[in-house]
């Protein structure tokens, strides 16, 4: 199943169809897309010759199992502009990695790594021109996998569409590097240990819409989402993986199998040591941060993800609890881990571990 031919077709798009690229300053996140797109089918179990084509609108039948019973995986990574005037992805294989695994969770037909990257690089390739330049912007990749199978039965499809989508993007929180607040749902979970929590499928972000849009409503930015068994023990947020800096030590939820296994998460892990810091893997129940907050303890919190890279959190809300960190402001060893980090991924700071890889234009 997972043999695939490394011939990939290339449709330019006619010069009237090419679009104006928008200017650094005037990018939202996920809302301009690039002129092509990466296309391959699964059917007849093997994957067809990929195709990077015009970007294009599907047409499905209204049976694809996707609709009804969804089977649908993806991933997020992005593509920088080095000072050199080069192109660089940030550990693509750990997506490639986890695209695999979400595929085999969900009884999908996984896409073989190095293909993976192959596709992702080529299409990259061809679009450098719209990646921005501006520091805090990248261009985002979004590589999905769709059932497409047109037929009413619960079962894994026997067809799918393995497509990339490119889209020039700023920050992912209209608050950029600045302190976000983020609330905790003690009523709805995200996600259980069993489950498939630690895919990165679809239906994971839609059963996290309805907490999110009620923590909108009192002016917070994200749900922090406690576990499925005991409704006590923090797990990640809706875009990121968390952390807690208490007594000097960044405290992060273990991978249980209900968390995603983040790429960023896992980057901090292994740069904050580097960096003079001390890290734990260890369950952190929500009774013992509130405690931490009003005892001084917790100074700061910080998301992790490739959409918001690292997010500092000024603000937690748990029931009638309200827990201002650290005054508000941008803890230091956050400010640190994020300048660490994107230094390395924007090719202004020195890359010891080898995460980044360039790609040929």
């Amino acid at each position: 199943m997972e043999s695939i031919s490394s011939d990939i077709i290339v449709e330019n798009p006619p010069q009237e169809m090419m679009k104006t690229k928008p200017n650094d300053d005037e990018l939202g996140f996920g809302t301009e897309f690039t002129d092509r797109m990466f296309l391959q089918e699964f059917k007849g179990g093997q994957w067809q010759t990929g195709r990077i084509m015009p970007f294009q609108n599907f047409s499905l039948s209204p049976a694809a199992l996707v609709f009804h019973y969804g089977q649908a995986i993806f991933e997020g990574l992005k593509a920088y502009k080095h000072p050199d005037g080069s192109v660089a992805l940030f550990r693509p294989e750990k997506n490639a990695q986890r695209f695999h695994r979400s595929a085999k969770r969900m009884m999908m037909a996984p896409v073989p790594e190095e293909f993976f990257l192959e596709s992702v690089e080529k299409l990259v390739a061809l679009e450098h021109e719209w990646i921005p330049r501006k520091l805090g912007t990248s261009l985002y990749i979004r590589p999905t996998m769709i059932a497409t199978q047109a037929v009413l039965g619960v079962k894994p499809s026997e067809e799918y569409y393995y497509f990339i989508i490119l889209s020039p993007s700023s920050a992912y929180f209209k608050e950029g590097f600045s302190p976000v607040k983020i609330m905790v749902s003690d009523k709805y979970v995200r996600a259980a240990v069993g489950g498939v929590g630690d895919a990165k499928t679809a239906g994971n972000y839609a059963a996290s819409l309805y907490a999110g849009y009620l923590a909108k409503k009192e002016g917070y930015s994200q749900v922090l989402w406690l576990d499925a068994k005991e409704n006590r023990y923090v797990e990640e947020v809706g875009a990121m993986n968390i952390a807690f800096v208490m007594d000097d030590i960044i405290y992060t939820p273990p991978l249980r199998g209900s968390i995603l296994p983040g790429v960023t998460r896992d980057s901090i892990l292994k740069l904050a040591p580097d960096l003079g810091y001390k890290v734990k893997e260890e369950a952190l129940a929500i009774d013992v941060i509130e405690e931490a907050a009003k005892s001084g303890n917790l100074t700061e919190v910080f998301g992790m993800g490739t959409a918001a890279v690292i997010a500092p959190v000024g603000e937690l809300k748990y029931k009638d609890d309200v827990m201002v960190i650290n005054n508000g402001e941008i803890g230091k060893i956050t400010k640190d881990l994020y300048d660490n980090l994107t230094g390395i991924q924007y090719g202004t700071r020195d890359d010891p571990y080898g995460w980044v890889k360039k790609i040929q234009i």
